[in-house]
């Protein structure tokens, strides 16, 4: 086991700088999930821990060892890829034993490794199968076994379950959170799946134009974004996002600084057809109406743009004019540049007037 530390990390390509100026400690045991779009930085940086890159500026630790001039092989991490790189020719054994017999471990002590893992991930009745023969999630445990044997510090993962069907997908996520609690590594998980980074990691790493955007736990990322990308690449819908100069009741906001925009989480929003004590309201026009078991997303037309509101009550009619109720408790403002501004706040209503709001409200 072993804490990553990245200090002035960067990374360009010719004149292109993918990576900038990025410092992350990755916690001793944690399960850190790096997630953000296409070209974010985040495969590249997981490469560089690697040492599989040679990052162009910046110092890579794992443990207490500086390992910028350690060759991969040396650094005692794993990395487990997004197409398994198994061999096809070899069997499930073989995949698993080939790097031991590089390190010439003795066979006794491999074949004792190889039945330990086998059964920690469930492929003991696999051994002696070609990776063809088996379905993508038994591909993958394999890959993990071969990661496993090799005792690692750290165990790096690169979009592992992108090839998978939901279902399967679903499967893997929870095996792989059981697979470190019980190895207790340093896990270091990359992703563009907003639903993969806040079900698997401890600790989420918002990366975006090869900057991190925000580094906390999945809810501190959920409940307080430090920016208007973090808030609005984290949660489905994403949250509600306005100017303010277009949303009427603002000019009761008390700031320090100016807002430009103002955001909500879908569920912290109500459909109603009177206006309550302590909230914005939006006229609205529900478009569409999502049913998804449990709970109904809604968008909705309103003279400031589109809303979303995700509910738990019995279904609204689609077409019918309706307010969108927001309390002021929940709204969250941002600069032009969209840092968040977090003294910025809407008066609160007295508790009578709040208490009434929450009963229309839920």
């Amino acid at each position: 086991m072993a804490q990553i530390t990245l200090n002035g990390i960067e990374k360009s390509y010719g004149q292109e700088k993918v990576v900038h100026d990025l410092n992350l400690t990755i916690k001793d045991g944690s399960f850190t999930v790096l997630v953000g779009p296409s070209g974010c930085g985040k495969s590249t940086t997981l490469r560089m821990i690697a040492g599989l890159e040679k990052q162009t500026a910046g110092d890579i630790w794992i443990g207490d060892r500086c390992v910028n001039e350690v060759e991969p092989g040396k650094r005692r991490v794993a990395m487990v890829f997004q197409n398994y790189a198994l061999y096809p020719m070899m069997t499930v054994k073989e995949n698993i034993e080939f790097g031991l017999k590089n390190r010439k471990v003795p066979k006794p002590e491999r074949e004792r490794l190889i039945r330990d893992i086998a059964e920690i991930v469930g492929l003991s009745d696999y051994l002696h199968k070609k990776p063809q023969s088996l379905s993508g999630g038994q591909r993958q445990r394999v890959a993990l076994a071969r990661a496993m044997v090799k005792s690692p510090d750290v165990f790096l993962m690169d979009e592992p379950l992108s090839n998978l069907d939901a279902k399967l997908r679903n499967q893997m996520r929870s095996e792989l959170i059981g697979l470190h609690q019980r190895l207790g590594a340093t896990f270091v998980y990359v992703t563009h799946d907003q639903v993969e980074a806040m079900s698997m990691g401890d600790q989420i790493v918002i990366m975006d134009g090869g900057r991190v955007q925000q580094a906390d736990s999945p809810m501190n990322v959920y409940h307080d974004p430090a920016n208007l990308f973090a808030a609005q690449f984290i949660g489905t819908p994403p949250m509600n996002v306005l100017k303010c100069g277009e949303v009427e009741g603002m000019d009761r906001l008390r700031a320090d600084g100016e807002p430009y925009y103002v955001g909500f989480r879908p569920e912290q929003a109500a459909i109603v057809h009177e206006k309550n004590p302590g909230c914005l309201h939006f006229p609205a026009v529900i478009t569409t109406r999502e049913t998804l078991g449990a709970e109904i997303v809604y968008q909705l037309r309103s003279g400031a743009g589109p809303l979303y509101v995700k509910s738990f009550l019995k279904p609204l009619e689609q077409a019918a004019d309706v307010y969108v109720s927001v309390p002021h408790s929940a709204l969250y403002f941002f600069d032009r540049n969209g840092e968040r501004n977090r003294r910025a706040k809407l008066p609160e209503a007295g508790p009578m007037a709040m208490a009434a709001a929450g009963g229309a409200f839920r």
